[in-house]
């Protein structure tokens, strides 16, 4: 997966947003006005492109156990959040399964308001 592919995938989700509420470096994607992937727009640069994406905190564990790419989340809650480096053990189909668990987290926790909101946009 390249930064285009990864872009375009976060932005086709319903109500995402893109942002840069940190600094210039830092790419953020948010539903509902609160964070599910955020990456540092060097590191792709850099060819060490990384990924900070929300996750179940049973389920991140596991997959900590079994991916050496999936790790603790860098300067982020290491319970609820897990960054993921490109270009090691995890397949791309497998990254667009944690984006998109990360999203359903987040939209899940909006309110019903919001979600309603979100869903009659996309219609």
């Amino acid at each position: 997966m390249d930064i285009q592919q990864y872009y375009e995938f976060c932005l086709s989700k319903k109500g995402v947003t893109e942002h840069f509420p940190f600094d210039e470096d830092t790419l953020v994607f948010k539903v509902g006005g609160k964070m599910f992937a955020l990456s540092s727009l060097k590191e792709w640069e850099k060819g060490t492109p990384s990924l900070n994406l929300k996750c179940d905190p049973e389920w991140g564990e596991e997959l900590r156990a079994q991916y050496e790419s999936i790790q603790p989340g860098y300067h982020m809650s290491k319970v609820h959040w897990n960054t993921i480096a490109f270009n090691g053990d995890v397949s791309d189909k497998m990254m667009c399964e944690l984006i998109s668990h990360s999203y359903e987290l987040v939209f899940k926790s909006l309110t019903k308001k919001i979600q309603n909101e979100i869903l009659e946009l996309e219609n």
